[in-house]
């Protein structure tokens, strides 16, 4: 892989891998993503369907697409379907997937820089295949910010997630009011 992508929209990223699954409505989406992510310079590795299929159900394609990307280091995932929210869903039920429904390049920075995001999901039905690709470019190309309020809020859904027990209301030695 080259050491920089240069995306379309003038969106800069280092080459990575980039895990994608969808549904038979995100399908068509999916095959665009995979050739204009490998043209880029990226890795692309398919977890499905390897065709289109109109009765396919998303979870296995979207868990296989989490499951992937939390035991890949470094990599990033799309998950794609009508809406894209089933998919953001499943992918979030994999221990360690942070998956943000993109609705615009703004959401799809704020899910990277914010929220640490390591899973984008796209609605094939709500969006154009090039805008979907301008999503899925400005995700990959943002970085998190590493601030501390957005750092104390994944560490609360992680310990959360990792034994259930619900975070304080304020950050410790947060005023009252």
């Amino acid at each position: 892989m080259p050491a920089t992508c240069i995306l379309f929209r003038g969106w800069q990223t280092g080459a990575m891998r980039v895990h994608l699954g969808s549904d038979h409505a995100g399908f068509e989406l999916k095959q665009h993503l995979a050739t204009h992510l490998r043209s880029a310079g990226h890795e692309v590795v398919d977890h499905g369907p390897a065709g289109y299929e109109p009765e396919d159900d998303y979870p296995p394609f979207c868990l296989r697409t989490g499951l992937a990307v939390v035991t890949d280091p470094g990599s990033l995932g799309v998950v794609i379907g009508g809406s894209g929210n089933g998919e953001q869903i499943a992918a979030n039920k994999v221990h360690g997937v942070r998956a943000a429904l993109a609705w615009s390049l703004q959401t799809a920075q704020l899910a990277r820089q914010h929220n640490d995001a390591n899973v984008i999901a796209v609605g094939a039905r709500m969006h154009p295949p090039d805008q979907a690709a301008g999503f899925v470019d400005a995700f990959l190309a943002e970085p998190f910010s590493g601030g501390e309020r957005h750092a104390r809020r994944i560490a609360m859904l992680t310990g959360y997630e990792r034994d259930g027990v619900l975070p304080p209301d304020r950050p410790a030695g947060g005023s009252e009011g």
